[in-house]
């Protein structure tokens, strides 16, 4: 199993992993990542062996840094060999990042079958690449046939962390929990799995309108920035987090959610079901953030501040919301209709297809 790079990357293959542990409770799982990126630390946290390639994604612009890619990619693609032929997979799993481009290539090429599991509404560069010789591309949008061979797709949904079907239970514990105050809003604010400086910005900024708002919040602030923001834990009714680790709770917490806009994270509110102002990261390839947005706020089920106008809009937008229950709820039931909640054991089905047929 190979992706890395982000938790929207992670979490889906250790989702799917997980799936076919409960299946096939004797097979063997071997994680393939990319060296120094943070699969190398939470797929062993989930029980899983990974090894790391020397592997990186080409910049954008002209930099020292794609002078070493050429290098980097015979290594990674050496040490995939590598692995495969000492491993010995009967399928392999990409769900994207850098280093799943090298394993699947060398998985192709010794005639091991494998599927690819792309989140996003515009697919990343290594899955394009690799789409042609999979056997199966598992998708979460519709439209996907532009990039990918039409008779491989299958809508499946995006794999999400267990627990979060189930959250409607949990308000009372969620709130006990982190310590907040029942009756009173919660924001619960997700800048993605590494942190966003913009969204981080924005928070701190309006901390006392927030407090004028009668809102407490739970701030996921990333590894990044943590040192810097962390001084306003418990101030002004705010609780800073590194990284959740209870992410069921901190949704059953939640009244509103203000999210980045990434494909997991997409996925993950609209099972939960609750209001959601997106701010799409811009930095990200062919602006797929903002795609997977307006995938829900095409809908009537969420709403979006670009980066650029967070600072004219979103006091006004987010009054607009708290103070209407009525637009709460709506934006609630609409994007709970979009959750496609079986993806994991549909996407484990396909991966029992494979090994049936090899």
């Amino acid at each position: 199993m190979s992706g890395g790079g982000t938790g929207g990357h992670i979490y889906p293959a250790i989702a799917i992993a997980n799936e076919l542990k409960s299946r096939f409770p004797d097979a063997e799982f071997l994680f393939v990542g990319a060296k120094d990126r943070m699969e190398m630390e939470k797929v062993p946290q989930a029980g899983y062996d990974i090894k790391g390639l020397w592997i990186s994604g080409i910049q954008r612009k002209l930099t020292l840094k794609n002078l070493a890619f050429p290098f980097k990619l015979i290594s990674s693609l050496w040490s995939a060999r590598k692995i495969v032929e000492s491993f010995k997979p009967d399928v392999a799993i990409g769900t994207g990042g850098f280093a799943s481009g090298p394993l699947l290539q060398v998985a192709a090429a010794k005639n091991i079958p494998y599927l690819i599991q792309e989140q996003n509404s515009f697919p990343g560069i290594t899955n394009k690449m690799l789409a042609k010789k999979a056997q199966k591309i598992c998708v979460a949008y519709d439209g996907l046939e532009r990039f990918f061979p039409k008779d491989k797709i299958i809508k499946t949904g995006n794999p999400v962390r267990k627990g979060l079907l189930d959250i409607e239970t949990k308000t009372i514990e969620a709130k006990n929990f982190f310590n907040l105050k029942h009756g009173k809003y919660t924001l619960l604010v997700l800048g993605g799995s590494l942190g966003s400086r913009r969204i981080n910005q924005l928070i701190e900024k309006e901390l006392d309108f927030l407090d004028t708002q009668n809102v407490q919040v739970i701030w996921q602030c990333g590894k990044l920035y943590y040192s810097q923001y962390k001084i306003y834990n418990h101030t002004v009714n705010v609780q800073v987090y590194e990284f959740l680790n209870n992410m069921d709770l901190a949704y059953a917490a939640a009244d509103i959610v203000i999210s980045r806009a990434g494909a997991s994270s997409v996925s993950e509110l609209c099972i939960v079901g609750k209001p959601v102002i997106f701010i799409p990261s811009p930095n990200v390839a062919e602006d797929h953030q903002t795609k997977n947005a307006m995938a829900i706020v095409d809908k009537d089920a969420a709403m979006i501040i670009k980066e650029e106008d967070l600072d004219a809009d979103f006091e006004n937008k987010f009054s607009q919301l708290i103070s209407s229950p009525e637009k709460q709820n709506k934006l609630g039931e609409n994007i709970k209709k979009l959750a496609l909640v079986n993806a994991t054991s549909q996407i484990a089905d396909e991966v029992e297809k494979l090994l049936k047929r090899k």
